[in-house]
C-alpha cells in the first residue's frame, strides 16, 4: 500500500511540477512567440523559399499553437479534444496556402524544442529540478508535440482533398463550358486560359481519342507536344479523353505524328481553329474524324483528310439510303460471298476501274477481277465498266468500313 501512495504522490507531483511551469511560461507566451517565430525563419527554410505564410500570420499560429501546447502540458490526462483547435487551424490554413506539410512539421518540433527548453529554465530559475519530476515533464512534452503535429497533420490532409476535389470539380466545369461554347464570352475565355495555363487566342486543334479516356495517356501526350513545343491541356470524359493542342507553327502533322506515338486507340484531330473561343466547333469536329476510323483499327486520323466519311457519317441515314442504292442485294450475301466481292469493288473504283491493277493490288488473276465485277453488276444492276466511275459509288466505296456486319455463314 505504501508503494502504491509513493507513486501516486510521485504522479500528482509530475502534474503539479508540469502545471506550474507550463502557466509561469505562459505568462510570457508573447515572448516566446518572438522567439520562436525567429527560429523558424532561421531554421526552416521552406517558410522563406515558398514565402506563402505572411508574417502576422506566422506570429498568430505560433502565439495561439505555443499556448494550446502549454495548455495541454498542464492539464496532464485530461486533455479537452477543443484544445486542438489551433493545430486544425494551422493545418488546414497551411494546405490552403500549399507549403509542403513537412515544413509544417518541422516547425512544429522546432517549437517542442524551444517550449521543452523554456520548461526547464524556469524549473532551474524556481528551483523545481526534481529528475524523476523532469523526467515525466519531457515525455508529456513530447506527446503533446506528437499528438499536435498528427491533429496538424490530419487537418492539413482533409483540407488538401477538399481543394483538389474543389480545383478538380473547377476544372471540369472550365472543360465543359469550353466545349460548350462559352469560352465566346471574353472574360470565361480568360478563366478557362489562366486555370488550364493556355493561350487564348491563337491556332488550335482539338483532339478526341475514343474512351473511356484513359488520364494515363494525359502527361506523356503532354510531354510529346511539348517537345514541339506545343502547350495542350486534356481531360478524361466518359466515352473520350479530349486535349486541347496550341499549334504556335500551325504544324498539324507534326502533332499528329507526336500523338500517334503515344495513343494506343483510335483518335481523331480537328481542323485547326483560332482560339478558345472556337473549341466547341473543333472538339464536334474531332469526335466526327474519331468516328471515322474503321473497327479494329488504333489511327490517329485528321479531320482534314477525312472529309468525305464525316460527311457519311454525318447524315447516317442519308448514307444508308445510298449503300441500298448501290449495293442493294450484294448487302444481303453471306460473309464469305460478300467480303470479296466488296474488296473486289473498292479496288475496282480506287484503280479507276482497271483490271490489271486491280488484279496486282488483290493478288489474283485479271480475269478473276472481271467475274466478280460481272457479279456485282448483277446483283446492284449497275454498270461499272465502260466509262467514268460515278462519284456516288466513290462516296459507298468510302462508306464500306462502316457497313453492318455481314451475316454469318
Amino acid at each position: 500500500m505504501t508503494v502504491v501512495v509513493r507513486m501516486g504522490e510521485a504522479r500528482a507531483d509530475a502534474r503539479d511540477t508540469a502545471w506550474s511551469l507550463a502557466a509561469r511560461v505562459l505568462d510570457e507566451l508573447d515572448e516566446l512567440t518572438g522567439a520562436l517565430v525567429a527560429d523558424i525563419v532561421e531554421q526552416n527554410s521552406g517558410y522563406r523559399v515558398v514565402d506563402v505564410v505572411p508574417d502576422d500570420d506566422l506570429w498568430r499560429s505560433c502565439h495561439d499553437n505555443l499556448r494550446r501546447v502549454l495548455q495541454l502540458i498542464g492539464r496532464g490526462a485530461e486533455t479537452a479534444e477543443d484544445l486542438y483547435d489551433a493545430a486544425k487551424a494551422t493545418g488546414r490554413r497551411r494546405a490552403e496556402q500549399q507549403l509542403p506539410l513537412d515544413d509544417v512539421l518541422r516547425s512544429f518540433r522546432i517549437g517542442g524544442r524551444l517550449v521543452w527548453q523554456a520548461l526547464t529554465e524556469k524549473a532551474r530559475a524556481t528551483g523545481y529540478v526534481n529528475n524523476e519530476a523532469m523526467l515525466d515533464l519531457a515525455t508529456r512534452v513530447w506527446e503533446v508535440v506528437d499528438a499536435t503535429s498528427a491533429q496538424v497533420a490530419l487537418a492539413y490532409h482533409v483540407a488538401e482533398r477538399s481543394f483538389v476535389r474543389a480545383d478538380e470539380q473547377r476544372r471540369a466545369s472550365l472543360w465543359e463550358g469550353l466545349l460548350q461554347g462559352r469560352a465566346a464570352d471574353a472574360g470565361f475565355a480568360y478563366e478557362a486560359g489562366r486555370a488550364l495555363r493556355l493561350p487564348i487566342s491563337g491556332p488550335y486543334v482539338v483532339v478526341a481519342a475514343a474512351g473511356p479516356g484513359d488520364a494515363a495517356f494525359a502527361e506523356p501526350l503532354g510531354s510529346a507536344l511539348e517537345d514541339l513545343g506545343s502547350t495542350s491541356a486534356w481531360q478524361s470524359r466518359a466515352d473520350v479523353l479530349v486535349g486541347l493542342v496550341s499549334l504556335p507553327g500551325r504544324a498539324v502533322a507534326d502533332a499528329v505524328e507526336a500523338i500517334g506515338s503515344v495513343l494506343t486507340v483510335p483518335a481523331g484531330v480537328s481542323l485547326v481553329v483560332d482560339g478558345l473561343a472556337a473549341v466547341h466547333t473543333a472538339y464536334r469536329q474531332a469526335v466526327l474524324a474519331m468516328r471515322t476510323v474503321p473497327p479494329g483499327r488504333a489511327d490517329v486520323v485528321c479531320l482534314a483528310e477525312r472529309l468525305p466519311e464525316a460527311l457519311l457519317l454525318s447524315s447516317p441515314e442519308l448514307t444508308e439510303s445510298l449503300q441500298q442504292n448501290w449495293l442493294g442485294c450484294l448487302l444481303d450475301l453471306r460473309s464469305v460471298e460478300r467480303g470479296p466481292l466488296l474488296e473486289t469493288l473498292a479496288t475496282w473504283v480506287r484503280t479507276g476501274g482497271s483490271a490489271t491493277r486491280s488484279a496486282q493490288a488483290l493478288h489474283c488473276h485479271r480475269n478473276t477481277v472481271l467475274n466478280r465485277i460481272h457479279r456485282i453488276e448483277e446483283l446492284t444492276g449497275r454498270s461499272l465498266t465502260g466509262g467514268d466511275l460515278a462519284l456516288e459509288l466513290a462516296l459507298v466505296v468510302r462508306a464500306l468500313p462502316y457497313l453492318p456486319p455481314p451475316r454469318v455463314p
